[in-house]
């Protein structure tokens, strides 16, 4: 495929030095070239009221548009709980609704998770995946980017900088790409 793969990433965390976040942004930084990956806060997104659904806040609108115009998406989830974070659970929320306007239909998505912890957030993603599948999203399932004791994988400025987390997510980043063009045919 010549064009470019339109990649839209997102984390589910708010805090400004979160682990996820960081890896979202090893992940702009390891892009293969057939790929433009373009990120997206939560942060501004508010609690989802079905009041709302039809005509959602500027904040919401912009996500939409966002999710609409990528080839395919790259969730990056804390684990919370033994799940997803309400931020990102929400932000789902929003961009699924009203029914019949679920914008990720259809999109293929990879994702990541990282904690301090020896799981690396894998409940998370578990409970995730089928939340993607609920919506008629086309989850890719390997490799899988778990990323345990995050805190020894990164430097004082928040840059991931152990060698094999970084080949991971070069690896899904590729397979994204690939699971991309097979789900477009």
């Amino acid at each position: 495929m010549n064009s470019k793969i339109r990649v839209l990433g997102f984390a589910g965390s708010l805090r400004k030095d979160s682990y996820n976040k960081m890896l979202l942004n090893a992940a702009v930084e390891l892009k293969p070239d057939n790929v433009e990956l373009e990120t997206f806060d939560l942060e501004g997104i508010p609690l989802f009221n079905q009041d709302q659904e039809e005509q959602p806040p500027k904040r919401v609108k912009e996500f939409k548009e966002k999710i609409k115009a990528a080839d395919a998406l790259l969730i990056v989830t804390p684990e919370y709980n033994y799940s997803v974070p309400g931020v990102l659970k929400n932000a789902i929320d929003w961009a699924s609704r009203p029914y019949g306007d679920n914008v990720f239909d259809e999109k293929p998505v990879a994702v990541m998770s990282a904690s301090e912890g020896m799981l690396g957030g894998a409940r998370a993603q578990y409970h995730l995946r089928q939340t993607l599948i609920s919506l008629n999203m086309h989850p890719l399932n390997r490799p899988e980017v778990i990323v345990s004791q995050i805190d020894e994988k990164i430097d004082v400025n928040g840059k991931v900088v152990d060698e094999k987390t970084r080949k991971k997510i070069g690896k899904v980043l590729e397979a994204l790409v690939a699971w991309t063009e097979r789900v477009r045919k």
